[in-house]
């Protein structure tokens, strides 16, 4: 199977927040109630949050397809970070890296992470932070696969109630 990776454009907002929304709920279905999960996906992961996204001139988003029929499979979005963690000077944060499940295992997540830390770089950044759930055990594994090591936690709101979550960073 064949995925090209490329930069988004102001029309892929709509793929976006699919995406978001369906890993969203299969990622999380069995942790986190429906309720949260919906409201979450009403606002974070809403058309007018990725549409706001592509208008920042200081955010970046990928878009991963399937070469044969453009569907889109996965995502990532980086920007300023706004984790709450000892600020260093050149931060960036990888707001959102999602894979649909079917997708994940086959090295796309890596190719993902590559293209975001390659453009962080020559945007000058030093380190890339990222938020994680403190439950999510594949996502921790595959991150300190990619070099991420954790330098916080913070509460992240889904919905009506908050979680637990790992700041993860790697030096650039």
């Amino acid at each position: 199977m064949n995925l090209s990776i490329r930069s988004c454009i102001a029309s892929d907002a709509r793929a976006l927040s699919l995406l978001g929304q369906a890993t969203m709920l299969t990622t999380y279905a069995e942790t986190v109630p429906v309720e949260d999960i919906l409201q979450h996906c009403e606002g974070p992961h809403s058309v007018a949050q990725y549409a706001d996204y592509l208008s920042r001139p200081d955010h970046r988003l990928w878009l991963a397809e399937l070469e044969t029929t453009s569907a889109p499979v996965g995502y990532a979005v980086m920007g300023p970070s706004e984790l709450p963690v000892d600020p260093q000077a050149g931060d960036a944060e990888l707001k959102r890296i999602y894979v649909l499940q079917g997708f994940q295992g086959g090295g796309l997540g890596a190719r993902l992470i590559s293209t975001v830390v390659d453009s962080a770089r020559s945007a000058g950044y030093r380190r890339l932070l990222l938020s994680v759930f403190s439950r999510n055990e594949n996502a921790i594994g595959f991150y300190g696969h990619q070099g991420f090591t954790q330098v916080g936690t913070h509460r992240f709101p889904v919905g009506a109630n908050a979680y637990d979550d790992f700041i993860l960073a790697k030096t650039l």
